[in-house]
């Protein structure tokens, strides 16, 4: 090899050693390793359960929302469910049953209908409860059951139909909106009556407050 042949390959070899040396000293200073805590931050969203974080919205009682619940539009949202059931008298079981009646009807009891024996072990009755906890989750509310549908994540959604299959065949009174719960302003602990409080019920009746109301 020639004079300059040589001087290339002290140059290349000057090079890698050079890598070499910067990639051994870039481990050093770097140091790797799994984080402690994976992803990135992204400004303005708030961890779920984070502390400071707000927490999660109770969930409204099934008679509260049943109280303004539609049937017309639940009527809507059981297009949904159509392609595997009908909810007419007399009708056809499909891919499910015929859910005429339902409300008010034991679980896993049309007849002619093959059920699941997750469902068939569940028992009970379609209450306007079980069936908004069948249908926020059906797989959760029977674990085996064939039924493949995920679920209605709306609750109105839910108290919709519901109101609409109770108006097939069922016609159950719907239940009674649940009473909000008192305020920490509005309670008041027991004995803790005022003094307004105790004229009050001390003070005569007036004559004239038995008249019937004109």
């Amino acid at each position: 090899m020639n004079f300059r042949t040589n001087v290339i390959l002290g140059w290349v070899l000057a090079a890698l050693f050079v890598g070499l040396g910067l990639s051994m000293a870039g481990k050093l200073y770097f140091k790797q390793g799994r984080p402690e805590k994976m992803g990135y931050p992204i400004e303005g969203v708030v961890e779920e359960g984070a502390e400071g974080g707000a927490a999660a919205a109770p969930a409204v009682p099934i008679e509260t929302l049943m109280a303004s619940s539609d049937v017309t539009k639940g009527e809507a949202v059981f297009k949904k469910c159509a392609s595997c059931h009908n909810a007419q008298s007399g009708g056809a079981n499909g891919i499910g049953p015929n859910l005429y009646g339902i409300v008010g009807h034991p679980v896993a009891a049309h007849p002619g209908f093959a059920y699941s024996d997750a469902l068939k072990a569940k028992g009970g009755t379609w209450t306007f409860a079980a069936l908004n906890e069948w249908l926020t989750n059906p797989r959760k509310y029977a674990e085996g059951t064939k039924m493949s549908f995920a679920g209605l994540t709306n609750p109105e959604d839910r108290a919709n139909v519901i109101a609409y299959l109770n108006a097939q065949g069922s016609n159950l009174p719907l239940p009674a909106a649940a009473p909000a719960a008192p305020g920490p302003d509005t309670a008041q602990a027991p004995g803790n009556t005022t003094a307004a409080d105790a004229g009050n019920a001390a003070a005569p009746a007036d004559d004239n407050s038995a008249a019937p109301a004109k």
